[in-house]
């Protein structure tokens, strides 16, 4: 079940329903209607619960047992959200990463 593949994850990365909610912005309630399977996230919830655990939609779903889909992401892509332990990575600290990848420059 969905529900307990994002209870398990959130688990493993040691947040909250009320982090895990602010992060998604969706209601800590919904967050307890998932786990518990009271209700289903939508398509757009999934991607974004993908996303943020690193892992593809497929295995959320039930129909993939791989943890990690090899997808790649590139620290210039403004558009995804970086996180370690659960939580996001702060701006400066992303530009601090990629100095350091660059050689310091």
């Amino acid at each position: 079940m969905i529900g307990d593949k994002i209870r398990d994850l959130r688990n493993q990365r040691r947040i909250s329903q009320t982090e895990l909610s602010k992060i998604l912005h969706v209601s800590q309630q919904t967050i307890t209607k998932w786990e518990t399977g009271r209700a289903e996230p939508s398509s757009g919830a999934v991607s974004k619960l993908a996303n943020f655990f690193g892992v593809s939609a497929d295995f959320l779903l039930g129909t993939d047992n791989a943890k990690n889909n090899g997808s790649t992401a590139d620290l210039a892509n403004k558009d995804i959200v970086f996180t370690y332990e659960g939580k996001p990575i702060p701006a400066e600290d992303l530009e601090y990463m990629k100095r350091i990848l660059r050689g310091g420059r």
